[in-house]
């Protein structure tokens, strides 16, 4: 079987960021862009725990798609398997810095969110009981200090 795209990417040399992962066009002619949202450098930095990941999906989700300008254009938010950030995809034609204001505001609300989860409950979530609002207000926190003045390797896949 061929290697897909993202598995070719180095991963021993991936630093944390926002990086454009594809851009893929449908058959009706629109375009859907995927970013990768690394928020620890695989393989050499701790990954999210998945608890705080899980916390950090439902709070990332619900505030992307009910957010005023961007909410129409958000296709998905979620977790890594490997536990190392989280995968957006958008309706359009984007690149890594077209994401930084938003992605600073979703992490900016993250890391500063108090109050009840939403969706965390039995009836909401098949797992409800798995999250961890101070791992993820905590790894937001952490993840805001590269969103505000990253570098190219914070934008752009190594070779």
């Amino acid at each position: 079987m061929k290697k897909i795209t993202s598995f070719t990417i180095d991963h021993n040399r991936l630093s944390r960021g926002v990086f454009l992962s594809r851009r893929d066009t449908t058959p009706y002619g629109d375009i859907i862009t995927t970013f990768d949202v690394r928020m620890t450098e695989p393989n050499r930095q701790t990954p999210l725990s998945g608890a705080a990941i899980q916390a950090m999906e439902h709070l990332a989700a619900t505030f992307l798609r009910n957010h005023p300008v961007w909410g129409e254009r958000i296709i998905y938010w979620g977790p890594m398997g490997c536990l190392t950030g989280n995968y957006l995809i958008v309706s359009g034609d984007y690149s890594s810095e077209d994401m930084l204001p938003l992605l600073r505001e979703t992490f900016g609300f993250i890391a500063s969110f108090s109050g009840d989860i939403p969706g965390a409950t039995p009836r909401d979530c098949g797992n409800y009981s798995f999250m961890d609002l101070d791992g993820a207000r905590r790894a937001a926190s952490d993840y805001l200090e590269i969103l505000q003045n990253p570098a190219e390797c914070n934008l752009v896949y190594p070779d």
